[in-house]
């Protein structure tokens, strides 16, 4: 009769090690733990707890239109220049009525405005041929929108459609790497990071959430640090404070004024 072998305990080592190894690996995405992350988000629930996107729109398409003249642009900007557009021209079928040289006058105050008339006008165009002049829900569809892109997509998605998505932009992109939260070199990587560590309770609103806290707190140039509700928990190099800000809940945005 042969006995079978005893596991050896350099076998039973990496078996038990297993589990931490995998925590481990989680743990590289972001400099936080779970815990942390929870109240990280809850903090900012409890400071803004409807927040919303600051672009003016008044149905779906609006909204497509409005976030793709966004790019490389200021929401105020891009407010200012939509309303009078927006009055005249709030379907895919009026919009292509207008047409490109009309929309341009419109637009003519924001970056890149000729190209962004042109995709305007295209995606007006593939809205009512291939969509039934519907805006479609799914990220696969809205992508193939001229002018739309990922971050596009996501913020329709989330704004339009109520569909918790991580809309990576500029601020995002910043604070991420800035604080440790996903760092990461592309808007894609950290978008796939965000999603992956905020507590699903937060989703739905995190990634505004997280642009705002970018734009009004944690800002480019100068990072406001003793106007931060997470300065305790902030592993950034740069931070400047570690007392948090009061945790009160903000006055309700003025959407149309940011810059």
């Amino acid at each position: 009769m042969t006995l079978a072998k005893p596991k050896s305990s350099t076998q039973s080592l990496k078996k038990s090690n297993q589990p931490a190894r995998k925590s481990a690996a989680t743990s590289r995405r972001t400099a936080y733990s779970r815990a942390e992350l929870e109240e990280i988000f809850r903090r900012f629930s409890v400071q803004r707890p409807e927040p919303k996107g600051e672009l003016e729109h008044v149905n779906p398409f609006t909204l497509v239109v409005a976030v793709a003249l966004s790019a490389q642009a200021t929401d105020a900007g891009v407010n200012k220049a939509t309303r009078a557009l927006f009055k005249v021209a709030d379907t895919p079928e009026k919009m292509l009525a207008l047409g490109e040289d009309k929309v341009r006058d419109h637009i003519k105050t924001i970056g890149l405005y000729r190209n962004k008339a042109k995709n305007v006008i295209a995606l007006s165009r593939m809205l009512v041929d291939d969509f039934g002049s519907v805006v479609p829900k799914t990220r696969e569809e809205l992508v193939k929108l001229p002018g739309v892109g990922r971050k596009t997509a996501n913020v329709v998605m989330s704004m339009a459609f109520g569909i918790p998505t991580m809309a990576v932009d500029t601020h995002i992109l910043r604070i991420a790497n800035r604080i440790r939260l996903a760092p990461a070199k592309t808007p894609d990587a950290i978008e796939d990071i965000l999603m992956k560590i905020v507590p699903k309770q937060y989703l739905f609103h995190a990634h505004h959430w997280l642009i705002l806290h970018g734009r009004y707190c944690c800002k480019a140039r100068k990072p406001e640090c003793e106007r931060c509700v997470i300065a305790d928990i902030c592993k950034s190099a740069e931070k400047t404070c570690d007392i948090p800000a009061p945790l009160v809940e903000l006055p309700q945005q003025t959407i149309g004024g940011v810059e």
